[in-house]
């Protein structure tokens, strides 16, 4: 099963529930400016995204034994909300103009009051939206109805899996005013920030959820950090050399944002000294240009960064795998769980 073929399976439904559930939580208040936020909130959720972590939580759930019902898919739906609340929220810690090949949601919102302070706006009506997805998560997955011991267990992994990946940010942004970034302190960004959030969590929420016993949540655990920065490991390598065009985003934003990805740190580690000046000079660099922006992808390449990272993610991906097979979940999800193991880590966007 691709997970193209994952997605129609379960991605409608989740959509679907969605739809239903941004639908039962509307403005509150009948100010227009009020309910066009709403809507563009809405419209954000709604507009995009590949539903990664509800496909994880859904198949967690039936490695666990659980039947197809819709409980998991409301859980699973909760996942989406969280992610759409943290993408707001990094958009507007990034300055990111563009997410899914279309405006953010700060950009828009700013673009709603022309004038005087409108930047300023959009990202403090940005920073309540996302809470506001955060705080939709929560409602939606408490309410899911699934059995209440279950769903405790469940609800600590959902905590814990946002205090991770709260730190993971923090230690990103911390990164970028800190010099000399080793390939180990990039590691350790990626797994709080990403492999946990995306891959390790989703797939041991899915299984409390349906009842797993703790040698299966280990399993989870060593299937999903690999997988989750292999995840990650390519998403770096997509946001310096991907087109906007492919994924959605600016290929200038990680570079000259100065992002201390585990690529760049690679470079830096391998790098002459007029390469080491260079990339210094011009990572992170505001007026950054594509000429520029060239030739910091030279050196990447040059230095054998690229090359580095892209066996980092095989070799992750050959790791996941093996716990693929290792655990035990009905052959079904072992096959679904693997062909989504090379798609996420070699997708093109």
């Amino acid at each position: 099963m691709a997970l193209s073929y994952t997605r129609n399976l379960v991605g409608p439904r989740i959509d679907e529930r969605l739809l239903g559930f941004l639908d039962s939580w509307r403005a509150p208040v009948s100010d227009p400016d009020v309910v066009s936020a709403y809507e563009l909130l809405t419209d954000f959720i709604m507009g995009g995204g590949k539903r990664i972590r509800p496909q994880l939580c859904y198949w967690g759930w039936c490695g666990a034994g659980g039947d197809d019902c819709e409980e998991i898919i409301s859980a699973a739906a909760a996942l989406e909300l969280c992610h759409a609340g943290l993408l707001i929220h990094d958009d507007i810690m990034d300055g990111s103009d563009l997410r899914r090949g279309h405006a953010t949601v700060h950009r828009r919102l700013a673009a709603l009051h022309q004038g005087p302070g409108s930047d300023t706006f959009g990202q403090a009506a940005g920073i309540l939206l996302g809470t506001l997805s955060l705080a939709w998560a929560d409602a939606l997955l408490s309410s899911c109805g699934v059995e209440p011991a279950r769903l405790r267990v469940a609800h600590h992994l959902f905590d814990a899996m946002r205090s991770e990946v709260i730190s993971g940010q923090y230690l990103d942004i911390l990164a970028q005013l800190r010099a000399g970034v080793s390939v180990q302190q990039a590691l350790t960004v990626i797994r709080y920030k990403t492999a946990k959030y995306t891959v390790e969590r989703p797939l041991q929420i899915g299984g409390a959820l349906a009842g797993a016993p703790p040698e299966l949540l280990d399993a989870y655990s060593r299937v999903g950090l690999p997988l989750g920065e292999a995840f990650q490991l390519r998403d770096d390598v997509l946001g310096t050399f991907g087109s906007s065009a492919e994924t959605g985003k600016s290929a200038l934003d990680d570079l000259r944002e100065g992002k201390h990805t585990v690529l760049f740190a690679h470079a830096v580690q391998r790098a002459t000294p007029a390469q080491r000046t260079y990339l210094r000079t011009w990572h992170g660099h505001p007026d950054l240009t594509e000429e520029r922006a060239g030739e910091l992808r030279t050196i990447l390449v040059d230095t054998g960064a690229l090359a580095e990272v892209e066996e980092m993610i095989d070799d992750r991906v050959r790791e996941a795998v093996a716990a693929i097979e290792g655990a035990p979940i009905v052959p079904e999800v072992r096959e679904t769980l693997t062909v989504l193991a090379g798609e996420l880590a070699h997708r093109d966007r």
